[in-house]
Formats: C-alpha cells, structure tokens, sequence
C-alpha cells in the first residue's frame, strides 16, 4: 500500500509540525505497530529535503518533493528490510537487485550490513540538491547488532548536513546506545471518534471501520490496511465460531503469521473474558459462550507464542494450518 494513496491523518500531521519546530540532528519515533511512524518519519524527511518548506511540512509540489514521490531523490537514504522496500517501492542497491532476479537469495526480512555501510557512505557524501541529506530506517528494529553499530559511530559523529529518523514498533529492542543518541518521540494513539472518521474518509463503511478498528486493536494503520487486503468484517467476527468447530476454511487464504496473529487475538480476549475483563479485538456476542478454562487457555498463548517464531518458515504452510485450528478447536472444548 503506497503512502501516496492514504490521506495524510490529522494526527500525523500534527506531529509532524511539533517536531519540525524543535531542533536536533536525529528522532527515535516509537510505539505500538498501526500508529504511522513510517508515514510521519516520511514527513519529516520530506519537509527536511523540501525547497519551499513551512511550519506545517513539504510542500508537495517542488522538485524534492516529485523526487521522493518517485522514489529517485539524491540526499534520501531509505533503510528497511528489502521485503518492506520493494512492497513500498524504494529501489534495491544494484548488487541487491542483481543477486535477487538472479535467485542468489531470497528478498531480506531484516535490514542488512552492507545496506547501512552504504547508508554510512552515503552520509560522508557531499548533498546534491544542497538541501542536506536524510536516513529513513524503518522499522529499526530489524537492525541486527552488527547493523546497529555499524550506524552508531555516524549517530555519535554525525556530517554536518544529515539528518536521521528512525522508526520502531519495538524501540526497546535497539540497542541502548542507538536510544540514547536520538531525541524521543512517542507516537500518539489518536481518539477513537478521529479514527474512525479518518478511516471513513478512505472509503470504509461506518459499520466496517468499527469492526476493523475493533479487529486491529484500535490501531488506525492496521484498521486500513486490514480493509485493503480483501477481509470482510463478518468473515472477522464469524472466526471464533468457525474455529470451534475446527473449520480451517475460514482461515484458508490467509499465510501462517496472519493465522497465528488471528488466534493470539482470540486467545488474548478469551483469557481476558476468562478473568472478567473485556474482549479488545472481538465483540462480546462474537465469543464463544463457555470460555475455556484459565490453564488452558494459558498452554494454547504459549503454544501461539512457539508457533510463531517460525510462521514465516513453515515446513509445510498447508498442515501448519491444519494444526492450528485443530488446537485451537481443543483449547475451546477443554474442561481443564
């Protein structure tokens, strides 16, 4: 899903006009995943690079903004996993490019070395447009350690015309070191009502915004994308009975992480529901009516938990599925 594409929200847009009105050569944007760090990270190296910028941001219309639209703009480094670069369109190095079309390897999960010795060099270079240059690093915590130091030293001793943003939905995973050099900001979870009419003014019915706001944990960004990728709201709220009776169909075009996030969302309100708290990503009327034992319930988290270390490798995706569910419909029966 491009950011060209989304609206910018008006959460988003505030921050970003507090941020630029306060000084300093690198931000450390943290908080839960779906409250648009990326987009405001964007932002802020939009504005940064911008010919005619002003208290609110990028103007949108000079030749920096075109470029960074274009994905071809001199003084940006993008730095993510190549999975998430080539979804969003940011260009691979050449030799990266290169090894993947010539199946050499498969596209990265987490952001490599080489690409943050590039971003170093890149650094050290001399700004093109005469604007300064910008980092993107996003979601920065998929820097493993050797990644991390390798960028820690610029962060330490920055060139005089760069500045850096990076973006996490996991800050405590970066290294101390990483955190400390960085101003923070933590994101701002938005109002319920703003939400929705943000999602509203994307094209979501009232009624399916709630549901995907609701399946999404209140997080705007998962609420959208969840109702971009083709999922109905009743299909969400028929899941729990569906897996009751252990019909995997219900679950059947989805990949093993997406299966696996599904269920740690049912398991997460039946514990709750199981302790008199309330559901957060299903309606009450959703639930099964006998929720499982509290043991149970607690063996079936931590199961979830193991399983999901290795949904992005699955020895056979088919039967995964199939365990899955057959799991889950016995922690749903359990009498202990």
């Amino acid at each position: 899903m491009s950011e060209a594409t989304v609206a910018l929200a008006p959460w988003i847009a505030a921050q970003r006009t507090s941020l630029l009105a306060q000084r300093g050569h690198a931000w450390l944007l943290q908080g839960p995943s779906g409250l648009g760090q990326y987009a405001l990270g964007l932002e802020l190296v939009r504005a940064w690079l911008c010919d005619a910028p002003t208290e609110q941001g990028a103007c949108g219309q000079c030749s920096s903004c075109h470029a960074i639209d274009v994905r071809t703009h001199a003084d940006l480094c993008v730095l993510m996993p190549e999975v998430q670069m080539m979804a969003l369109g940011w260009p691979l190095s050449e030799k990266a490019q290169a090894d993947i079309d010539d199946k050499k390897r498969k596209p990265s999960r987490e952001i490599r070395v080489e690409a943050m010795r590039d971003a170093v060099e890149f650094s050290q270079r001399t700004s093109a447009r005469g604007k300064g240059k910008a980092v993107l690093v996003y979601p920065a915590e998929q820097m493993n350690h050797i990644t991390a130091n390798a960028l820690l030293k610029t962060l330490e001793e920055p060139p005089g015309d760069v500045r850096f943003v990076l973006a996490s939905e996991a800050a405590h995973q970066l290294l101390p070191t990483i955190r400390s050099r960085c101003l923070g900001h933590t994101m701002v979870w938005p109002a319920q009502d703003q939400m929705l009419q943000w999602l509203q003014g994307q094209g979501i019915a009232a009624d399916a915004a709630v549901s995907f706001l609701r399946a999404a944990g209140g997080r705007p960004d998962d609420a959208l994308a969840l109702a971009r990728s083709g999922r109905s709201p009743q299909a969400w709220s028929a899941l729990p009975q569906a897996v009751a009776k252990g019909d995997a169909t219900a679950l059947g075009d989805w990949s093993p992480a997406q299966v696996i996030d599904a269920l740690q969302k049912l398991c997460h309100d039946l514990l709750a529901a199981s302790v008199g708290g309330a559901p957060r990503y299903f309606a009450p009327a959703d639930l099964p009516k006998t929720v499982p034992p509290l043991g149970a319930l607690t063996r079936w988290s931590r199961a979830l938990a193991k399983a999901a270390r290795t949904a992005d490798h699955p020895f056979n995706a088919g039967l995964m599925l199939e365990a899955l569910v057959a799991q889950a419909r016995n922690t749903l029966h359990s009498k202990h």
